[in-house]
């Protein structure tokens, strides 16, 4: 039964992202200071995803409806479990045309500083570091382990893979940021850029870029033991 400060919410999903969010969502309700929980009322897929996701994840709370046709109500809240960019865009586009309420899930193991500004609909896992006067736009999506350092600006529907973001570094919409990808301080990064694992960017960055390594083939022979 939930309390007067429950929260029922909606997830969009049910792919790796919804199961994860899931997950930290029962975790910070277990260990939420301020005894205020989120309780899962549903999530909204398409029917040929059910098999491949939901049920594959084993989500315990029921598929409510598909998301084209889904009638959102004034009371509904909503999180976007969503990893892929353009199609988390269609997403928001949608929800953004039925005015529903779109929250912020802020794992409380996230480590923000007091003077942060965070807009709506950011995703923010476990063991997350925001320094001091970040500004973080709406629709982000944040991993466990990224850092975004001192007076950072980040734009809108970026995804954070594991990332480090160094102090004074602009970021604008639609990027991703893969696994362990780290940019140097003072630089702008444009929008729509895809910066695979590992890279490190030193320079300023536009728009519409991949970054990625060019790895060399290589062959290795094995002797066979006698």
């Amino acid at each position: 039964m939930e309390s007067n400060k429950d929260k029922s919410i909606i997830i969009i999903g049910t792919g790796a992202v919804s199961a994860e969010l899931t997950a930290y969502i029962f975790d910070n309700n277990k260990t939420n200071k301020n005894n205020s929980n989120l309780i899962i009322k549903g999530y909204i897929e398409y029917e040929h995803n059910i098999e491949k996701y939901y049920n594959k994840y084993k989500l315990e709370s029921p598929i409510l409806g598909d998301i084209d046709n889904y009638q959102f109500t004034k009371e509904d809240v909503v999180l976007i479990g969503i990893s892929d960019l353009e199609f988390r865009k269609v997403i928001i586009e949608k929800l953004e045309k039925t005015h529903v309420k779109i929250i912020n899930f802020i794992h409380n193991s996230a480590i923000i500083a007091d003077n942060v500004t965070i807009g709506k609909g950011n995703i923010i896992y476990p063991h997350v570091i925001i320094g001091p006067l970040v500004e973080i736009g709406d629709y982000n999506l944040i991993t466990s382990y990224s850092f975004v350092s001192h007076d950072c600006k980040i734009g809108k529907n970026n995804f954070l893979s594991t990332s480090g973001i160094a102090g004074r570094v602009n970021i604008g919409d639609d990027n991703f940021f893969g696994i362990r990808a780290t940019v140097l301080p003072d630089l702008n990064i444009g929008n729509r850029n895809v910066i695979q694992a590992g890279m490190v960017i030193y320079n300023k960055l536009g728009s519409d870029n991949t970054v990625f390594y060019r790895f060399k083939e290589q062959i290795i022979a094995y002797a066979k033991n006698s």
